[in-house]
């Protein structure tokens, strides 16, 4: 519900509010006169009245354009003086997602939210628990450069990673696990041997972290997730495929947020069960 305010000091907040963005833009009465089509005395006057009176729409629109402000802020409707336009411009980013092991874009993220937690729902198996022969099985039609000097590349930051200061909790499917194990769909023709040692990692590894790494399977008969990263209240990420679409403002990322809570919640295998679940699928290959 938007605060009530008295039509006086509305008025009032309009003046002080265009007299800042004139300031702010380093606009002259005469100036903002010419651009909105209007009497300099027009504007001196609504400087300087000391009445309840707003100008007309038309007056509050053509000046918040030309100083690239709202009408909402100058109207004391919104304390955010932007326009709805750069509001989500700010908050809403499209960004290139290459298929490589660890590309800029993400690991400058996960510095950014260093000492947060960090929510993911990865697309497949989370890269930073991978073996290196998972790693190049699964991206060696994509490194660019030789198989050794990627992963070379690629080791410090996923180690960094692993040793930051966020609390990471990952959320698969079950049927992610299931497929890996037994070698079927995205994960035909993976060798035995190999999806055992790195059944074995994930539960080395989670034993190893845990608690600041809490992985968690949900079934997805009964729940439904995206590929989706949180950073902590700074940003939520959902994965295109080609793309990133990051979220900046609070309500989605707390929506992001909520959203993963409850796959949390709702899982299937919780994070103390991970290691002996693991080598149960294990046991099966």
């Amino acid at each position: 519900m938007s605060e009530f305010i008295d039509k006086r000091l509305r008025a009032d907040r309009f003046r002080q509010r265009l007299a800042a963005a004139m300031q702010g833009q380093s606009v002259t009465q005469s100036a903002l006169a010419r651009q909105i089509g209007v009497d300099r005395s027009t504007i001196s006057q609504l400087l300087k009245d000391t009445g309840a009176r707003l100008p007309n729409a038309q007056v509050v629109g053509e000046c918040a354009s030309a100083l690239g402000v709202s009408a909402d802020w100058l109207l004391s409707l919104t304390d955010r003086p932007e326009s709805a336009a750069d509001i989500l411009a700010n908050s809403l980013t499209v960004t290139a997602a290459p298929r490589a092991l660890v590309d800029e874009q993400i690991f400058n993220w996960h510095q950014e939210a260093a000492g947060y937690k960090i929510r993911h729902v990865p697309a497949g198996l989370p890269d930073m628990l991978k073996t290196d022969q998972m790693l190049v099985w699964e991206y060696s039609a994509h490194l660019g450069r030789t198989t050794e000097q990627a992963i070379n590349a690629s080791r410090d930051r996923l180690n960094w990673m692993r040793s930051s200061q966020s609390d990471y909790e990952i959320a698969l499917p079950l049927h992610e696990i299931e497929s890996f194990a037994t070698g079927t769909g995205y994960y035909r023709g993976l060798p035995p041997d190999l999806r055992r040692t790195q059944l074995d990692h994930f539960a080395d590894l989670s034993a190893q972290l845990y608690p600041r790494l809490r992985i968690y399977l949900f079934d997805a008969h009964r729940l439904f997730s995206s590929p989706i990263t949180v950073f902590g209240p700074l940003l939520a990420v959902l994965y295109l495929g080609r793309n990133y679409l990051a979220f900046r403002d609070t309500e989605r990322v707390a929506s992001f947020t909520e959203h993963f809570d409850n796959l949390v919640r709702k899982s299937e295998i919780t994070a103390r069960a991970i290691p002996e679940y693991m080598s149960t699928q294990r046991t099966a290959i």
